[in-house]
């Protein structure tokens, strides 16, 4: 007879979940699995709704990364309307992409992972946060606020606020960047640019030393997706989309996100309110595959900006070409950050970003459309049908995390099954488990509701439903 361990819920996520790890009769790990406990049900209660608020009412899907809602809702509302955006606000868009891909992996990197990989996963649990990594490390730390608060200001000085800013439009957007504005990006870039290349240098010392858990955190082939420039460089808001595989070999290159329903599947299991999207060809559970930072570094033939391509040189050497492990997902965000920061320095002096022609105006001109946009947690697909009104008769958000389910799910499982060993556990092995939810930061939020920080209460249980052992971490 076998048991079972629960971790409910994960720590340090945004969002709310559970990790159950099976063990047999000799106490070996024989599976894990990741279950999303709640249901929040966004796409139906859309339906009715005008097309024109869309992009409004699913950036509140998520208060981390409601730009990533506003871009894909305003490309679907594009589709609709028949009309391609004027430059400038195509321009703007992605300036304010570039500003919502920083302040979202600041979050996950320096409030989320640091305590984990500069404090130790097993350290106490109590100082193993964002205030335990103040005390140790306050340059490190100070610099990741910092650096959100740059991302962040990008957004509100676009968007009018920070969070749920109903900004971009389908057509275009509603206005463009002040030019006092400008001036305070230009004079936060230099700062923004330092905390992250201090960052960069201080992990690559820790994967140095961190092999064992490299090779352990979700290592293994999988597919990978993202979108990519016409030339194969590294894209977060247009461009087409392109699978590879663990060697690195293009598998589908340059389709339509339209298309997209020609190539993912969606599963459901009944442990979870969290969706398994897999490659269709391949099938379900084999066509698992990867979206988010790691991928796009994946997919990618280079990135444009010499900071950010020196760093990728690296970062293929060090993972041995394409880069299957997830741990490295840590590394990847850092050098996307950099990216967009170089990518930033780069617009500011165009004189597009202060345009006044900001929108195409028509009606409704097509009945479906579909928009695509790279989240921080990657690919964002919104689809949405219509009738002649512009009412939504369907939408169908299919979200990064969820594309990484089937992922996740692995990585537990290879992660318990290499370091937990009987049932006296350490409650850092746990952690480690944890970790590896950790490293794809997942935002449950964007399909199921965010219930804040709770403590874990993990139990190991007799098939009988008797306790054997009980561990307890205060919130």
């Amino acid at each position: 007879m076998g048991q079972r361990i629960v971790i409910d819920p994960v720590t340090r996520i945004e969002g709310h979940a559970k990790i159950t790890i099976y063990l047999d009769e000799s106490d070996r790990v024989i599976d894990a699995r990741f279950h999303v406990t709640e249901f929040r049900g966004f796409e139906r209660f859309c339906e009715g709704r005008p097309l024109w608020e869309m992009a409004g009412i699913t950036a509140r899907v998520c208060g981390i990364c409601p730009v990533s809602h506003v871009l894909a809702s305003a490309r679907a509302g594009d589709q609709i309307l028949a009309v391609e955006p004027p430059p400038a606000a195509q321009k703007l868009r992605r300036f304010m992409n570039l500003g919502q891909i920083i302040q979202s992996h600041a979050l996950s990197f320096f409030h989320l992972s640091s305590p984990d990989l500069f404090l130790g996963m097993d350290s106490d649990p109590a100082r193993r946060n964002l205030f335990g990594l103040i005390a140790a490390e306050p340059e490190l730390a100070r610099g990741g606020i910092r650096l959100r608060q740059f991302g962040q200001e990008v957004i509100a000085f676009l968007g009018g606020k920070k969070i749920h800013p109903a900004w971009a439009v389908p057509g275009g957007v509603r206005h463009a960047l002040a030019e006092a504005d400008r001036e305070t990006i230009r004079q936060r870039l230099p700062e923004a640019k330092a905390t992250t290349l201090h960052a960069l240098g201080r992990l690559k010392q820790l994967l140095d030393q961190n092999q064992e858990a490299i090779q352990a955190f979700g290592n293994f082939p999988s597919l990978f997706l993202g979108l990519v420039g016409s030339d194969g460089s590294w894209e977060h808001s247009d461009g087409r989309l392109r699978f590879v595989d663990s060697t690195g070999r293009i598998v589908v290159d340059g389709f339509d996100p339209a298309r997209y329903a020609d190539f993912i599947g969606e599963a459901v299991e009944s442990s979870s309110y969290l969706k398994s999207p897999f490659y269709r060809p391949l099938g379900y559970p084999e066509g698992i595959y990867r979206v988010g930072p790691l991928a796009r570094l994946n997919v990618c033939t280079h990135i444009g900006t010499p900071l950010a391509d020196g760093e990728l040189t690296e970062f293929r050497q060090r993972g041995g070409g394409t880069v299957n492990a997830s741990f490295y997902y840590h590394y990847a965000r850092l050098i996307e950050i950099l990216a967009c920061l170089e990518h930033i320095e780069r617009m500011l002096d165009d004189p597009d970003l202060g345009s006044d022609l900001l929108r195409a105006q028509a009606g409704i001109n097509r009945r479906e459309g579909v928009g695509v946009s790279e989240a921080p947690r990657g690919t964002l697909f919104h689809h949405y049908q219509v009738d002649e009104h512009g009412l939504i008769r369907r939408a169908n958000l299919l979200i990064a995390t969820g594309q990484n389910n089937l992922a996740m799910n692995r990585t537990v499982a290879q992660i318990a099954k290499h370091y937990i060993r009987g049932r006296d556990i350490p409650e850092g092995l746990l952690n480690r488990v944890e970790a590896g939810i950790r490293a794809y930061d997942p935002c449950l939020s964007c399909s199921t509701h965010a219930v804040g920080a709770m403590p874990i209460h993990l139990r190991l249980v007799r098939p009988d439903g008797s306790v054997v052992a009980e561990l307890r971490r205060p919130g």
